[in-house]
């Protein structure tokens, strides 16, 4: 008969799954995991024993790799120490919000599907398809849901490569689209000095470095003093906890590597670097309605990832070619650099649609009788003005302090 039990930590605080005790077809003692319930553990137990029992007594074949009975909590425990240790880019560990939104979500996966063993996946596809639905009735974003879909499909894979599975039962489940219901715009400069102005002090610094760094805010409150580099006149990356695990140098403007140095000076090495708001959304809301400025325009929402997507605006908007965008960005390709997080201005459209016209002036011009000629002396041969010529108001000089 298996052995059901409840073990505890070094603390001596009982662990939330029970676990159990049987012996395989090989005679072997062999421990598992089994759920949060104990009666449902027990009940798993004598099913797992009872399978191989029949196969020590040649009643079913010997398991292949994939029909070893897997208790499904165990499995996802070792899938999320796999992730924690080497899952993400470059064998890294994953993130710690990547890893916690996964845990979460399996979590939710098992409760909704019931599935004891590994090997109940198998056949789900339509049970999963109908959560993701239910998900959606109660309102979640696409995004959201592709999230849910992505952590159950991804664990599918997984241990379909570890033969623990013979095969993918999820491979048929779709895609979800992920276009965001609001989108977010970049604040002009205008409203940025404005923020500047207003904003709550200690909050100032790590403004002007979401702005003219574009950093995430796990990115910012990541970074440690030792991560200026005041002689290369920017910050040195970390592989640890950049979004694409990859090491880096983010070069800043030469006021904002004053601004920071200034305020690391009584500050040790391993000190962070900047004063990062825990609910950077909330913060960034009080100080808009403090400053006078709309949360939302007809251009989008503000929030503090609109930050990142104002940088990478101001990137293009001074000159920046495509592949100097994506660098300074640190995206994997162009077109997330062009399409996801550049926007377009009215009033530099505006500009534009201005400098179209004088085109067209200055074409006339050219038809005009000797000693008439157009009077807009700003073009360049063909009659547009030269390029480079961004209006100096449409790009951020924020007081250097």
């Amino acid at each position: 008969m298996p052995y059901v039990f409840q073990s505890t930590s070094a603390a001596g605080k009982p662990h939330s799954r029970w676990r159990f005790q049987y012996t395989d077809w090989k005679g072997r003692r062999r421990t598992a995991t089994g759920t949060t319930s104990e009666s449902d553990t027990r009940k798993l137990a004598l099913a797992v024993q009872s399978e191989q029992d029949a196969i020590r007594r040649g009643w079913k074949p010997a398991p292949k790799v994939w029909d070893r009975p897997r208790p499904l909590g165990e499995v996802v425990d070792e899938y999320l120490a796999w992730g924690a240790a080497q899952g993400g880019r470059g064998g890294r560990p994953w993130g710690a919000t990547h890893q916690r939104m996964r845990k979460t979500h399996l979590a939710w996966w098992q409760e909704r599907l019931g599935c004891e063993l590994l090997s109940d996946l198998h056949g789900v596809l339509g049970d999963v398809e109908r959560a993701l639905r239910g998900l959606e009735a109660a309102g979640k974003s696409g995004k959201t849901l592709q999230n849910y879909s992505e952590a159950i499909a991804a664990f599918a894979d997984w241990a379909v490569e570890r033969q623990y599975l013979d095969r993918d039962p999820l491979d048929k489940l779709k895609s979800f689209d992920t276009t965001p219901n609001t989108r977010r715009r970049a604040m002009t400069p205008a409203e940025i000095r404005l923020l500047l102005e207003h904003c709550a002090p200690k909050r100032r610094l790590c403004y002007e470095a979401a702005f003219t760094a574009g950093l995430r805010a796990g990115e910012l409150r990541s970074l440690k003093v030792l991560n200026l580099d005041v002689a290369r006149g920017g910050l040195t990356l970390d592989a640890a906890w950049t979004k694409s695990r990859r090491a880096g140098f983010q070069p800043l403007p030469a006021w904002l590597v004053e601004s920071l140095a200034d305020s690391a000076k009584e500050k040790n090495a391993e000190d962070p670097l900047l004063y990062v708001p825990t609910h950077t959304a909330r913060d960034l809301e009080e100080d808009l309605k403090v400053a006078g400025i709309p949360k939302v325009t007809d251009e989008g929402k503000a929030d503090f990832h609109s930050c990142r997507v104002a940088y990478v605006t101001f990137v293009l908007e001074a000159g920046a070619s495509v592949s100097e965008a994506q660098s300074l960005a640190r995206h994997a390709t162009a077109g997330l650099t062009l399409n996801t997080y550049a926007r377009t201005r009215n009033e530099r459209l505006s500009h534009v649609a201005e400098l179209v016209g004088r085109s067209l002036r200055s074409t006339a011009g050219a038809q005009r009788p000797p000693g008439q000629v157009a009077s807009d002396s700003s073009s360049n041969g063909y009659g547009l003005t030269v390029a480079g010529s961004i209006p100096a108001a449409s790009i951020p000089r924020f007081a250097h302090r």
